[in-house]
């Protein structure tokens, strides 16, 4: 039996999860096979001394700061000594473990190519708990592991691709969430690689427009009235009114700056205004203006492309679940011109707001990434099988099947990120065309 000496990471917004590790009822699953022992440690102290191996296991979405702030000195977090110096940081082997729930999985990708882009060795243990029992007592300290993987899954974009958002203008409304580690874009380099020019816009700003007031929803656009949460606590009397008032100071923005798209940092919303982003994104995107949420930049410049080539929104999504070739993508806000029908609940992390549960229509689409660095993307076509409804996971829930079969080496290996896009259709050859 391997001995497993298990870490864990957990954001304090996810508050379904139980405090230690050691009562998750996914790790009880695994060790019941038998084929692991799992040692818990409460914090980092001994990390790298334990003999045997290690894993980490990524318990929740938002840990991505985390994980920097207690392995790595960097920039972004200027804190106390980290677990990992820059002279051992190279030869350790990051064993990422990852559940179906709590956006788990998509903190992981997150992690995972944040390391590849440094260089460094990791992998991402995922999949029903009887596999990841397997996976885990095989695992290696070395980190040759994960190295020489090749780039089949991902295309480069050639030096001279075509400006596919020339005289687009885009806005990043406060900074890219904390949890977007490898998700940092040189905007001269979009400018340079797409034509698209992106602008900062601050946090205060959106917030003296929340202070203005007022929205006006476009007459083509019929917002369904608003019902009862399916999960969380009922919706207050003000609650889709405030909803309706972050639409409405984006609107401005949009207007004010000559926007044909933007990103907004989100999350900070739950402390400040007591609501979320997500009907106001929907909205937005259904009236033709591109717009992301966690001040996910890729993300926007991969909507946009998304938009221009396919002419239509796309899904922002996370990752949440890989089982038996089928993967759950999910999130609490859905462009409302591309799902069928769609009902309100409370958003997933807070347990507040107003977030979107939509149902998509069976059938062909296309999963796209534009990487950071914006000179890889990933494409791939696949059939939308099914619109589940997990209390564990974000509100709108999609699975789909691959056209081309195994996607796994991608996105548990060699993800470029978290956030990928969902476009209703098949466009695999336009985008590898017009790319």
């Amino acid at each position: 039996m391997a001995k497993i000496h298990l870490y864990s990471l957990a954001s304090p917004l996810h508050s379904e999860v139980i405090p230690s590790a050691a009562g998750d009822r996914f790790i009880k699953e695994i060790a019941a096979y038998g084929k692991v022992e799992f040692v818990f440690h409460e914090d980092f102290s001994d990390w790298g001394t334990a003999p045997g191996r290690e894993a980490l296991y990524i318990r929740t979405g938002g840990t991505e700061g985390l994980f920097l702030k207690t392995f790595f000195a960097t920039s972004a977090v200027p804190s106390a000594p980290p677990v990992i110096s820059s002279e051992v940081e190279r030869s350790t082997h990051f064993v990422l473990l990852t559940s179906g729930e709590s956006n788990s999985l998509a903190a992981s990708m997150e992690i995972l190519s944040f390391l590849r882009l440094r260089g460094l060795s990791g992998e991402i243990i995922h999949g029903a708990p009887a596999d990841v029992a397997s996976s885990l007592s095989v695992i290696s300290s070395e980190a040759e592991k994960s190295s020489g993987i090749p780039d089949a899954a991902r295309a480069s974009l050639p030096a001279s691709a075509p400006r596919l958002l020339e005289g687009v203008r885009l806005g990043v409304v406060g900074k890219p969430s904390d949890w977007l580690i490898s998700s940092d874009v040189d905007y001269a380099k979009a400018r340079e690689q797409f034509g698209v020019e992106i602008i900062d816009v601050p946090m205060a700003e959106l917030m003296d427009e929340i202070r203005v007031g007022g929205f006006s929803i476009p007459d083509a656009i019929k917002l369904n009235p608003l019902n009862a949460p399916k999960y969380g606590a009922p919706f207050a009397a003000g609650d889709f009114e405030m909803a309706l008032e972050i639409y409405g100071a984006l609107s401005r923005i949009v207007k004010k700056y000559g926007l044909q798209g933007l990103t907004l940092r989100c999350f900070d919303l739950l402390g400040t205004v007591g609501t979320t982003g997500c009907m106001a994104l929907a909205i937005l995107n259904a009236e033709g203006i591109t717009a992301t949420c966690e001040g996910d930049v890729p993300a926007m410049v991969t909507m946009a492309i998304a938009k221009k080539i396919a002419g239509t929104s796309g899904f922002q999504v996370n990752l949440s679940r890989i089982r038996d070739g089928r993967y759950l993508f999910a999130h609490c806000t859905v462009p409302l011109d591309i799902v069928e029908s769609y009902c309100y609940d409370r958003h997933f992390e807070s347990g507040i707001g107003v977030a979107v549960h939509g149902e998509f229509r069976e059938g062909p689409v296309t999963i796209f990434k534009v990487g950071a660095s914006m000179d890889k993307f990933f494409v791939a076509e696949a059939m939308l099988e099914s619109n589940p409804y997990d209390k564990n996971l974000c509100r709108t829930q999609v699975v789909l099947r691959p056209d081309a079969g195994d996607l796994s080496a991608y996105f548990l290996r060699e993800p470029l990120g978290n956030h990928h896009v969902i476009i209703p259709g098949r466009f695999a050859s336009a985008i590898k065309c017009k790319m």
